[in-house]
């Protein structure tokens, strides 16, 4: 049987609320469960993100779930973002991400390891607190440094906590995969949902029909609207598209890509 192509609009979009903190959750039990294999030399290794290795990548996530896990500590990295902006080509996220990097010094991976397991449940309550209180405030990105064209300029901080965080926990683990050359496990549940999710706020975000196919474990079969382009690529490479990161496979040229969504 011919499986249709689900419409988009059917699709609902992940919320502040359970499904989001469960897959928040899954993101970074899946994330801990890779970082567990990574050999001495995997650390080392250079990633996609500029500059930063291994090692850079997961300080990076352990000094922004801190910060999930405490207002305080998040308010203090914010801070710092927006004094040093300048140093990173005008934009406080680069600034407060490499702060979070230096801020851990040289500690060892497995000391990161751990501290990100213990951070982890705090950083999910945190964020879930965080879009309960503040979901209303709106959020404005420097169009700068690691800003990329297409990307959105703006955001909510319930959209922030909800999706984007867990989207950045999410694609970090398929660029170590990547750097240390091993294929990430896919969790259809956790990874197909996540895909669906990005597929739906594309699609929102440049308002074209089209036909989508994306394969893989993680994919699946989306419609918008009638007469639209036929698109087929696999899933991962599509939220790395997304994403604005290199793609290795074929992907077929469209001016629908030029829309993008936060990561």
């Amino acid at each position: 049987m011919i499986q249709q192509p689900l419409d988009v609009t059917s699709i609902g979009r992940v919320t502040p609320g359970p499904e989001a903190d469960r897959l928040a959750s899954a993101s970074y039990a899946a994330m801990l469960d890779d970082l567990s294999l990574l050999t001495d030399e995997d650390w080392q290794r250079p990633t996609e993100c500029e500059g930063w290795a291994v090692r850079d990548v997961v300080a990076h996530l352990v000094g922004a779930a801190a910060g999930h896990a405490s207002t305080p500590v998040f308010v203090r990295q914010y801070v710092w973002g927006v004094r040093h902006r300048k140093a990173f080509g005008g934009s406080g996220l680069d600034a407060m991400n490499q702060g979070q990097i230096d801020g851990l010094g040289d500690q060892p991976g497995d000391v990161l390891i751990t501290r990100l397991r213990e951070l982890a449940p705090r950083a999910v309550a945190g964020r879930a607190r965080r879009a309960r209180l503040l979901g209303w405030a709106p959020l404005g990105l420097d169009k700068a440094g690691s800003w990329y064209e297409g990307m959105p300029s703006r955001t909510t901080m319930a959209e922030l906590c909800s999706i984007v965080l867990t989207r950045d926990v999410w694609m970090h683990r398929f660029d170590l995969a990547r750097a240390v050359g091993r294929a990430p496990t896919i969790d259809p549940a956790v990874d197909g949902r996540l895909v669906a999710d990005v597929v739906a706020d594309w699609a929102a975000r440049h308002g074209q029909p089209f036909d989508l196919t994306l394969t893989g474990a993680a994919g699946g079969t989306y419609r918008a609207g009638s007469g639209g382009q036929l698109l087929a690529l696999d899933a991962l490479d599509f939220v790395r598209l997304m994403a604005g990161r290199r793609v290795d496979g074929e992907t077929p040229a469209s001016p629908l890509w030029t829309s993008k969504v936060l990561f």
